[in-house]
């Protein structure tokens, strides 16, 4: 582990103990159930940890299959559908993954260098590196996801058990942005720093789009779903600005939004097992007969559209001051970003406040004549609350995040020279993290 893979890390243990106690009530099969969950956990505990390459892609490829077979064996109606598209999706982009991996593996080597600090440290052609950088861009933007490649992502929420959809949401989405920082930023700098204002065009419209979508979304767990794909467009903006507050603003959404997104879809899992409905415009009135499921889901709802004092608004925060402290765009191109996220975060509250009215509001349950259901149980409770207090202690003090990033062993990674008009490349002192505060120039050398 070094700076950057402990908190994903931290989050993985976490959410995957959570979510293996929100898998009580399966019954069918419950071994095999348990098994894929850890078999998941195997995969992703592997990526973020790994320092070689084909490691890497073995783990990213190993992850697939418990994920495709808890949706076909677990999931809903149309499972097979939805589990047949995930792996089209993720399989068919871990091709880009695996061409760069071996890429940068032969590259000017007789012997393949699959080692991650020899490959930070090789240098490549500008146009080389721009095709590994699309290659690996489009395998992590499969992933993540970021538009046009997220389709797949509202179907799978869609269907998978709700347990699923807790590893899914809070850490199946972080390994593209988690990759996006460890390789394309670290591997390939200089074709980042081209890509960069592209990835923030992109994540900005993400922001806007997905916010758009899911108030249409009938399906609560799709609503949900689109959530997700905004709030990672705050990630790509981070990781997109080219400034370390930026960066360290993504690096703190990758881990608020892993215990809001798996608190979210645990709640709607929990809501589904009272009513049996899923669409929003079937319910209402839920807040009399279930009081703490209405008093947890308001709750995280509220942390999900980053109210102060919760870990989203300061996450969010200062990714919006990484754009304007950056020092790689022009004034009107900051201002165009931050207006325009500005909007995402109104719409956020549109899409979220409408979801608690339709389900909790109103008098549909109230009035039935079967309108009693068991609230939370002691096992939920202990969920939600688990989920939640993270949530309000990096809210209030985010530092503890960021100080699971520094006093980590140094390592020399490279990185555009900023003191020099031409070409070079400069040896940056950075913690393993790349998410430390302020990083020294060390030297600068002609390429």
């Amino acid at each position: 582990m070094d700076g950057l893979s402990i908190g994903p890390i931290l989050l993985t243990g976490f959410i995957t103990t959570l979510a293996t106690l929100a898998a009580w009530p399966v019954t069918r099969d419950s071994r095999l159930f348990h098994f894929l969950m850890l078999a998941m956990y195997s995969g992703q505990i592997g990526l973020f940890s790994s320092r070689d390459l084909l490691l890497f892609f073995i783990m990213w490829e190993l992850e697939l299959i418990p994920v495709y077979l808890l949706i076909s064996v677990w999931g809903g109606k149309k499972r097979l559908y939805s589990a047949t598209k995930f792996i089209l999706y993720t399989a068919g982009s871990s091709v880009f993954l695996l061409l760069g991996v071996l890429g940068i593996g032969l590259y000017a080597s007789n012997e393949p260098t699959l080692n991650f600090e020899t490959s930070a440290n090789q240098s490549y052609p500008v146009a080389l590196e721009i095709i590994f950088y699309i290659g690996f861009l489009i395998a992590f933007a499969v992933k993540s996801p970021i538009i046009p490649f997220h389709t797949w992502l509202p179907d799978t929420h869609g269907e998978a058990h709700y347990s699923t959809c807790m590893l899914l949401a809070g850490i199946l989405l972080k390994m593209g942005a988690y990759g996006l920082v460890r390789i394309n930023m670290e591997f390939l700098p200089r074709a980042h720093s081209i890509f960069a204002p592209w990835l923030m065009i992109v994540g900005t419209i993400q922001i806007i789009y997905a916010a758009s979508a899911s108030p249409g979304q009938r399906n609560l767990k799709k609503r949900i779903a689109y959530s997700s794909v905004s709030h990672m467009g705050f990630i790509i903006i981070g990781i997109g600005s080219l400034s370390d507050m930026g960066l360290n603003g993504a690096f703190l959404q990758i881990i608020s939004h892993g215990f809001i997104g798996a608190a979210l879809f645990f709640l709607a899992g929990t809501s589904y097992d009272r009513i049996r409905l899923v669409y929003l415009d079937e319910m209402g009135g839920m807040a009399v007969p279930v009081p703490k499921i209405f008093t947890t889901f308001s709750i995280l709802s509220m942390a999900s559209l980053a109210l102060p004092g919760m870990s989203g608004f300061v996450a969010e925060l200062i990714v919006f001051f990484g754009i304007i402290t950056s020092q790689k765009f022009f004034l009107i191109q900051k201002i165009l970003i931050t207006f325009v996220m500005a909007i995402g975060t109104i719409l956020t509250p549109i899409y979220s406040l409408s979801m608690l009215r339709q389900m909790f509001y109103g008098y549909k349950f109230f009035n039935a004549p079967n309108s009693y259901f068991f609230d939370s149980g002691p096992r939920e409770l202990f969920i939600s609350i688990s989920i939640f207090l993270p949530v309000i202690g990096i809210g209030l003090y985010p530092d503890f995040v960021f100080s699971l990033s520094v006093d980590k062993d140094l390592l020399f990674y490279k990185m555009p020279c900023r003191h020099s008009d031409s070409n070079r490349d400069a040896l940056a002192l950075l913690p393993k993290s790349s998410v430390s505060t302020d990083f020294t120039i060390a030297a600068c050398s002609k390429s």
